[in-house]
């Protein structure tokens, strides 16, 4: 008998590892994130996308806010072309995040997206810190 999780079969074990080591090229998470943030001189900078009022009511404490319209190619030439990117913005139910690491892709940086957003960061447990 098969249940609705087994009805459509899994993946080979090869296409499987492709498919979730490919994802984490893609991807990292508020927990890694919040704690690779410890390092003195991390190998990455994070951005918050989000509109400079959200980003005032509360971020992630050493993120930057570059709403995802306003990463230009003269903007970005600001920073650092040997560190990677991380990008988020509200959460699962918004694409901000997605449509920031477009548009870093297209101008050639490294990029990846903290799943979750602001949504993730808090069910972990983690601190926003506010601007004012």
């Amino acid at each position: 008998m098969h249940t609705h999780v087994t009805e459509t079969p899994a993946a080979p074990c090869d296409a499987a590892l492709r498919h979730f080591t490919s994802l984490l090229s893609f991807e990292t998470d508020c927990w890694d994130v919040h704690e690779s943030m410890k390092c003195p001189d991390p190998d990455f900078i994070v951005i918050d996308v989000r509109g400079p009022s959200a980003y005032a009511n509360g971020h992630v404490d050493g993120a930057i806010n570059i709403p995802h319209g306003d990463m230009t190619s003269d903007r970005m030439s600001r920073y650092p072309r040997d560190k990677v990117f991380v990008v988020y913005c509200a959460g699962p139910h918004c694409n901000g995040a997605n449509k920031a690491a477009v548009r870093l892709a297209r101008l050639g940086l490294p990029v990846k997206m903290m799943i979750g957003g602001v949504t993730g960061w808090l069910d972990e447990g983690f601190d926003l810190v506010t601007s004012t």
